[in-house]
């Protein structure tokens, strides 16, 4: 066992990673740890850009930016929170500017705009141009910019080390505890404060637009620790993924004009029952609803699950001209092949290896895919963990990014939200992570401080049962995509509860055929299934006891938003006996809720 001593610790190097190693390496001795090269971080697969009410483009303000995220929410996000979030969000994104960030650009040089689901003039309730972006490799370039600034700032990073435990003394964070993949030697990271920033869990379902890595890995060990998971219902389905593969297909192509189209070739988000003021970009809880609907009415392409995403030229330009969608200068919205080719390259590029389809002369097949976690690890907006309903903070704990929950998404997250959450909650966090450790000293280590973690292993490598973890994963799958997804009935979440607790019983009778130490992938595989079956059980008994529809959460037994009821965040602590549910006020400032209207 090796141990080194940082003051504080990142877990994990995607753009919040980056973002709070760079900003707490400022004035505190800093690592990052990643069980991934960090440019290889599943911020990297975002595409559409970032939000933020710049005005570049046509008049845009931060208190629009601000009601259209408490109004995708559902009235659920802590309104304060997200008053911060966008009011950081110019200046972040300028800053983002300066450290070498290649957005794309107007003909005068300023940063470009398009529109994006959800965003909007809040006076004319037209979609206004506010995701910043560049073409559409977005996420790719801010990991890029931030991993090249930590490199410069000289934060020290262990890349594929994969982080197994949280050391906690006397109430507070003392470190973290890893393996080294290339090893299988555990490694002891001693600090004063510990940042998580692991990502999501969508590989929870079926059908994600998820990197492989996301397991949910810094929720499961806070779990572990007695610090409970917020929000957990709330998990966002995408409207585009490709048919059967999940890979993401950006907003951004129906902030480009593309539009969804069903069997009978009509363009059915403009329906009445669906969003017939801003139709497709609607937000993605309403998009991906209407979806499930026209399938399950027989309107699926040829009858089968998908539906067409059509964004050749002659499509765009025909739509456009009904809507009266202008430039900016007032001007008739057209584009050509061309225009697509430089503003979606990659999307392009995925069809054609993918699919075989060239987007510029033939619709894609597209289907809902699961693809954000709005839940996570309760913080403030200082990226403080919090513990209980009175928001009392865990000392020298941290998260930011997709494994927290601040809330700024409440229900449902708006379309460039991810990247602006990560980035400005990223650097909050290792501000005060370092401010921290600046003002407290180390903890003791414990005798073994790695011993709970080598046991967790030992567990693994010795069980000599009969079943097989990608048996036992794809079960798993199957159910939380069948019953826990878009759309959800109590009969079939309690089903979901029911066979998650059958595959944790028989998770413990697990067989591994690699008993090496060097790269022991299904070693760690196994370890990242039992974070998975974890957050399946919080996840399914939070949304069984959930009896609203609520944004992502859409229950066709209790089809209405019941306010009187369910307007409070659920908190869920994992024990030995199953979950335990209490729930927290939302935070109010200036809006009242109202029904939504798209």
């Amino acid at each position: 066992m090796k141990t080194h001593q940082f003051e504080v610790i990142v877990v994990g190097a995607g753009g919040a990673g980056l973002m709070a190693g760079l900003y707490a390496s400022k004035t505190a001795k800093t690592a990052v740890i990643s069980k991934l090269y960090p440019t290889r971080s599943h911020t990297g697969a975002a595409q559409g850009g970032i939000g933020a009410a710049l005005g570049n483009e046509e008049e845009d303000r931060t208190e629009w930016h601000t009601y259209d995220t408490v109004k995708g929410s559902d009235y659920l996000g802590d309104q304060d929170a997200i008053e911060f979030m966008c009011e950081e969000a110019p200046g972040i994104v300028y800053e983002l500017e300066h450290m070498g960030l290649p957005f794309s650009r107007t003909a005068e040089g300023r940063i470009a705009q398009r529109p994006f689901g959800g965003h909007t003039n809040n006076e004319t309730g037209v979609p206004v141009r506010r995701a910043c972006y560049a073409a559409d490799r977005t996420g790719h370039m801010i990991l890029q910019t931030l991993y090249q600034q930590c490199v410069k700032n000289n934060v020290t990073f262990f890349d594929e080390f994969q982080v197994l435990d949280m050391i906690v003394v006397n109430g507070k964070a003392a470190g973290v505890v890893t393996i080294e993949l290339a090893t299988g030697e555990l490694h002891v990271f001693h600090a004063k404060a510990v940042i998580f920033a692991t990502g999501g869990y969508g590989r929870v379902w079926e059908i994600t637009t998820n990197a492989y890595a996301n397991t949910g890995d810094g929720i499961a060990i806070t779990l572990r620790h007695g610090i409970p998971a917020e929000d957990m219902e709330f998990f966002q389905f995408h409207p585009t993924g490709i048919y059967k593969m999940g890979i993401l297909i950006t907003e951004g192509v129906r902030g480009e004009g593309g539009v969804l189209i069903n069997d009978k070739g009509e363009r059915f988000m403009a329906k009445e029952e669906y969003a017939p003021h801003v139709k497709d970009l609607a937000s993605r809880d309403v998009v991906s609803r209407a979806m499930y609907l026209e399938m399950k009415n027989g309107l699926g392409i040829g009858g089968k699950r998908y539906l067409y995403l059509d964004v050749r030229p002659e499509t765009v330009n025909k739509y456009a001209a009904l809507d009266g969608r202008t430039n900016p200068d007032g001007t008739p919205y057209t584009v050509t092949a061309d225009d697509i080719l430089s503003r979606l390259p990659d999307i392009i590029d995925f069809c054609k290896t993918y699919l075989g389809v060239d987007p510029v002369v033939d619709p894609m097949p597209v289907q809902p895919t699961a693809h954000y976690a709005m839940g996570g690890i309760p913080t403030n907006v200082k990226g403080e963990v919090v513990i209980d309903k009175k928001n009392t903070v865990m000392p020298g704990v941290y998260a930011a990014g997709e494994t927290s929950c601040v809330s700024v998404h409440g229900s449902n997250r708006l379309g460039t939200n991810s990247l602006l959450d990560l980035v400005v909650f990223g650097k909050q966090a290792g501000v005060n992570a370092a401010e921290y450790a600046r003002g407290t000293d180390f903890q003791p280590l414990p005798a073994d401080p790695a011993g709970p973690a080598r046991e967790q292993l030992a567990r693994l490598r010795n069980s000599s049962g009969a079943e097989r973890i990608s048996t036992i994963g794809t079960e798993m799958k199957a159910v939380m995509f069948d019953h826990v997804g878009v759309f959800r009935t109590e009969a079939g979440m309690t089903e979901a509860v029911e066979k998650i607790r059958e595959l944790k019983e028989r998770f413990k009778h697990i067989r591994l055929d690699d008993r090496g130490t060097v790269f022991n992938m299904e070693l760690l595989n196994a370890w990242e299934l039992g974070n998975l079956l974890d957050i399946a059980e919080v996840t399914a008994v939070s949304a069984l006891t959930r009896r609203e529809s609520r944004g992502a959460h859409a229950r066709d037994d209790y089809p209405e938003r019941n306010d009187k009821k369910w307007m409070k965040h659920t908190l869920a602590w994992l024990q030995e006996d199953g979950v335990k549910l209490d729930y927290k006020p939302v935070t109010f400032t200036k809006y009242e809720p109202k029904v939504r209207v798209y």
